[in-house]
């Protein structure tokens, strides 16, 4: 394969209608099929699928959350997002903040002066999925150990 490969995550959501508005408004992400029960999205060429949990009770992911000490922060686990380009990691911070998301870690510079030195931040979808969006100013750097 010439390419590199796109990933499939399907997730639980507690409503539709409110991951619909989310993913596709708040994070630009293109609808695709849709059933009563479950929605695609492209993000980014990787299929995302919200799929209707109807047990769950609103928010219910944040109150079971767990979260892992990383550089300062405590970051929730599970969760998923994407490394974006520097540039257009800025962008999404700055659309997060103006459509007024709640953040679980705010953007920021983690690992500064360190081989993984990254952009990050943390918020959570309508039914308290966690996702993190990052971004290195240089890529070669996503693996790096040390300089």
């Amino acid at each position: 394969m010439s390419r590199m490969p796109r990933f499939h995550l399907a997730f639980a959501v507690d409503d539709l209608s409110a991951a619909r508005e989310f993913y596709g408004s708040v994070l630009g992400c293109p609808e695709g099929r849709s059933a009563d029960s479950w929605i695609d999205f492209d993000l980014c060429g990787h299929q995302i699928v919200a799929h209707l949990d109807v047990r769950r009770e609103r928010g219910d992911a944040a109150r079971q959350e767990v979260t892992n000490p990383v550089d300062g922060d405590e970051v929730p686990v599970p969760h998923f997002g994407l490394i974006l380009g520097w540039d257009e990691w800025h962008v999404l911070a700055k659309r997060l903040q103006a459509a007024g998301i709640r953040f679980v870690i705010e953007p920021h510079i983690r690992f500064r002066g360190e081989p993984g030195e990254q952009a990050t931040m943390f918020f959570r979808d309508p039914s308290g999925n966690a996702l993190e969006f990052k971004a290195f100013q240089d890529e070669r750097r996503i693996f790096a150990r040390e300089f």
